[in-house]
């Protein structure tokens, strides 16, 4: 197996395929770098928008990524497909071959390396490798190989919210090689930027359970020898809860990885379901960027007005991208938030993030300990698909429509912090639980159902 930086255990056919480290890391230093955007849009103020995409065929991926630049997105994506993130890379080969408008995303590892440089050659903009895998390392080689310089994950967010039973061990293993050779990457002149996943499930997800395992897993990426972070932060829906929340985010990795590190907070427009009119989805993506600027996000991934209906076409991604743009505009800076009350909202959830993180940061083996606390419920997340977290956590919304928790499982939350959390939560209506729940999860699709009817009085 040829040397391929700190990456160990590719699959055999991947690795012989690649081009030699010296030559990756050479191409790598000519093509667009992700962090130059990020530094820029930090520096301005404005946080640069970035869509999802991803189709299967060479040909049909380069066309779209022609027409989404067109609407002036900061960075473009390379959104991969399932069979590639679940490491089925045969299984992907034979789909591209047969049906490719199967795949729900590029299959990277199977056009390989050289098709993946043209995907570079033909963006005016840094393009970022998502995907949802819990090992990556293949796919992570071939990206770097293809000169992409940001690629998206972690081994906590991109594993309980997606796989059944992977271990957190096992992933936290595969990531720390990704790290790794980020570092040596870092040593030789060559900066990636690492964005990590902090949505987790996209429902309902409590902002301090978000910043703890993006901390966690930058603190990991940190101390491997990633010079760039972005972590990411979901938007939930209320928007002096949501800019807090970047707020928060900024100062805690200030806080815990000291001035070694370039973070760039991301934030992902809402993930939960979606409004099904196009003007009061409109309205949420254009919210979106007016919180990501207000927040202080260098960048905000966008959604689009056909989000309740399945994968958008490359219209509405346009249209998305240029909307959430509009809101993180200086059309709107004379929009403000309550400052006292988003200086509550951070103080909260600053300390939920630190009575979370703060027992595991001191351990030797930190990797060890979060799989230990994932295992013992110290560390959860709502609505897993994962046999490895609890799923102990239940998240309300409060009145203000900010979420909350509600019942906090085996997290080691302190006194004060569970009496706030019930306090705010004592004026929502009672009633079945998996109800309330429910009417949660479909916080804006009922908001829809109330908007007021032209001709009502």
């Amino acid at each position: 197996m040829p040397d391929f930086g700190g990456l160990d255990g590719l699959a055999p056919p991947i690795a012989a395929c690649l081009p030699t480290w010296a030559e990756t890391v050479s191409h790598l230093r000519r093509s667009p770098a992700a962090v130059r955007v990020l530094r820029d849009s930090a520096a301005n103020g404005r946080p640069v928008v970035q869509p999802r995409c991803g189709v299967g065929g060479h040909e049909a991926m380069l066309e779209l990524l022609r027409v989404l630049a067109g609407a002036g997105p900061g960075m473009l994506s390379l959104t991969i497909d399932s069979h590639t993130r679940l490491k089925q890379f045969d299984r992907a080969a034979r789909t591209l071959c047969e049906h490719p408008g199967d795949l729900n995303g590029y299959p990277l590892v199977a056009h390989g390396w050289q098709r993946g440089r043209e995907l570079v050659a033909a963006s005016p903009v840094p393009l970022e490798v998502r995907h949802g895998s819990p090992d990556a390392r293949d796919l992570f080689a071939v990206a770097l190989a293809s000169g992409i310089t940001s690629f998206e994950g972690g081994a906590i967010g991109y594993n309980l919210p997606y796989s059944k039973d992977v271990s957190l061990r096992e992933s936290l293993a595969a990531w720390n090689q990704v790290d790794v050779t980020c570092g040596l990457l870092a040593e030789a002149g060559v900066v990636i930027d690492r964005e990590l996943f902090g949505t987790l499930t996209a429902v309902l997800v409590p902002p301090s359970i978000s910043i703890a395992v993006t901390l966690l897993e930058s603190v990991l990426a940190a101390r491997a020898g990633v010079r760039c972070l972005s972590p990411a932060y979901p938007q939930g829906g209320e928007a002096h809860q949501d800019v807090a929340g970047l707020r928060a985010l900024s100062a805690l990795t200030r806080r815990y990885l000291g001035p070694d590190v370039e973070v760039f907070p991301v934030l992902h427009e809402f993930m939960g379901v979606f409004p099904k009119s196009a003007a009061f989805a409109d309205a949420l993506i254009m919210q979106g960027g007016l919180i990501a600027r207000l927040g202080g996000a260098a960048k905000v991934i966008n959604k689009t007005n056909q989000e309740a209906f399945g994968l958008p076409d490359a219209h509405a991604n346009t249209q998305g991208i240029m909307t959430a743009a509009t809101g993180a505009s200086d059309l709107f800076d004379f929009v403000a938030v309550d400052a006292g009350r988003v200086a509550e909202e951070q103080h909260w959830i600053e300390r939920e993030v630190a009575e979370l993180v703060e027992p595991l940061l001191g351990c030797e083996d930190l990797a060890g300990e979060i799989s230990t606390a994932f295992a013992d419920g110290r560390l959860d997340i709502p609505f897993s698909a994962s046999v490895h977290a609890r799923s102990a956590v239940v998240p309300r919304r409060d009145s203000t429509g900010a979420i909350r928790y509600a019942e906090t499982g085996n997290l080691p939350f302190s006194a004060a912090t569970i009496g706030h959390n019930a306090s705010r939560l004592a004026s929502v209506a009672g009633g079945s639980l998996i109800e309330a729940v429910t009417d949660d999860i479909y916080y804006f699709l009922r908001k829809e159902e109330l908007r007021p009817v032209r001709g009502s009085s």
